[in-house]
């Protein structure tokens, strides 16, 4: 984790929870200081030095996330190094639609955009009191979760089907006491069970415009 501001810091933190193990960079001491004793590593090092991300051994890490917040010109120049070094896998933050373009041209894997994505799944969950969560997997295709509404409890997903009727799949139910991975068309829905479903905007809209609603 190559900067350990706000989004680094938290980021790092939770792929510990999960088991990971994390080497965090940044030029700032104090960050350094204040995360050295819950990643598993820690170094204050320039991430624009060629040799001392050489001398980390970044090379040797299954995946690299640039989460440097407040300078473009070191994002860039980071991530170039980590690709001409032979990293498999770099994820950098971009602070504007401009910066992500650039590291697109870099040839970065995968560009995130924190503050962008987090108000778009903020305003979707305003304007729809069903939906928990909304997550753009690209341009054309969106993971939705929404909550069954007492009108459609006991129903099963032929009565729903939304895949011919939408053009949208439910790929899970969250039940109150376990997970139904890629249902069958007799699996029913009960209220307060949560429906992951996967299928562009407009038709997921259109799903809970007519079902929900």
């Amino acid at each position: 984790m190559i900067g350990l501001g706000r989004f680094g810091a938290s980021l790092a933190k939770e792929l510990i929870q999960l088991g990971y193990e994390v080497l965090g960079i940044d030029k700032d001491e104090e960050a350094v200081d204040e995360l050295s004793d819950k990643l598993t590593h820690v170094v204050v090092a320039d991430s624009t030095d060629e040799e001392v991300l050489r001398s980390l051994g970044i090379r040797n890490f299954d995946c690299v996330v640039v989460a440097i917040g407040d300078d473009i010109q070191a994002s860039i120049l980071t991530t170039i190094l980590l690709k001409d070094i032979g990293v498999n896998n770099v994820v950098t933050k971009a602070l504007s639609e401009l910066h992500g373009k650039v590291l697109e041209k870099i040839g970065v894997d995968r560009v995130i955009f924190p503050e962008r994505d987090m108000g778009i799944r903020v305003a979707h969950q305003l304007v729809s009191p069903n939906l928990l969560d909304y997550i753009e997997l690209s341009k054309e295709y969106t993971i939705a979760e929404l909550s069954v509404p007492r009108c459609l409890a006991g129903k099963t997903l032929r009565e729903l089907d939304p895949r011919h009727r939408f053009g949208c799949s439910v790929v899970a139910i969250n039940k109150k006491n376990n997970v139904v991975i890629a249902p069958t068309a007799e699996d029913t829905v009960e209220e307060r069970d949560v429906m992951v479903l996967i299928g562009t905007k407009q038709q997921i809209d259109h799903f809970e415009h007519a079902l929900i609603r």
